[in-house]
């Protein structure tokens, strides 16, 4: 995790689900293997629950990166994870979208879904095909 604490604020429409977008431009972090700061693009796609993710302390989280040695990979994931972790949304996709290292892009694609709302949603669908 980034050293710096994420935030939470209840979300005024916890009855209804509706998206929050959130987009890093200027994200940076360091390769491990050459030390070289890798830029790239993060962002954030989710359905809150209780709590919504507080700004300012997201830019501080993602700025906790930057000296940090960490492949695009892990990085996509942690932050993934410890965003799941602090706001426990009903479903959340992060985006790592890097710039050009070597002629090569790279896109890093994570989702997580609430494993109830994931039960419901095949039920449903299962109900709808049945039909």
């Amino acid at each position: 995790m980034s050293s710096e604490p994420l935030e939470t604020f209840p979300n005024p429409q916890p009855a209804r689900d509706f998206e929050i977008r959130i987009q890093c431009p200027e994200f940076t972090s360091l390769c491990p293997k050459t030390g070289l700061p890798d830029f790239g693009e993060i962002r954030i796609m989710y359905v809150p629950d209780r709590t919504c993710l507080e700004l300012k302390a997201l830019k501080y989280y993602f700025m906790g990166f930057r000296d940090r040695g960490i492949f695009y990979e892990a990085v996509t994931n942690q932050i993934l994870d410890d965003l799941v972790t602090a706001c426990r949304p009903r479903k959340m996709e992060v985006v790592g979208d890097f710039s050009v290292r070597g002629g090569l892009t790279t896109q890093v694609v994570t989702r997580y879904e609430k494993p109830a709302r994931a039960q419901k949603t095949t039920a449903s669908k299962r109900r709808a095909t049945r039909r």
